[in-house]
């Protein structure tokens, strides 16, 4: 599966951005999409999933601020982030798999600035 993400950019604490990872491929089975991020010097950390039948998971961290979503008919998944913070800022990752993380996208900068 390949997956590719778009959307990441730079934005002012407190902003909203919107980001898109569509699959191609063998995309048949696909149940779990997601996103990570890793920031400078830290590890890779799940920020949000979502199966097929719509179940989701979040992070803590982004609990109340960022939805994920997908519209499986596009094999496409978005993460809708507002109220953004610096801290926030991070190269994020897409996934995709069966039950967990199998395979990632390049990756999108998002930048929020204080």
């Amino acid at each position: 599966v390949q997956l590719q993400a778009s959307g990441g950019g730079l934005v002012q604490a407190g902003g909203s951005l919107r980001l898109s990872c569509a699959a191609s491929g063998s995309i048949f089975g696909i149940n779990y999409m997601g996103w990570h991020r890793q920031a400078p010097g830290k590890q890779r950390e799940l920020v949000a999933s979502m199966t097929r039948s719509g179940s989701t998971n979040y992070a803590d961290f982004v609990k109340g601020r960022f939805t994920i979503s997908r519209d499986n008919a596009k094999s496409t998944v978005y993460l809708q982030m507002n109220s953004l913070k610096p801290e926030d800022t991070g190269v994020y990752y897409c996934n995709a798999g069966t039950m967990a993380p199998r395979d990632w996208g390049k990756g999108t900068q998002v930048t929020v600035s204080s």
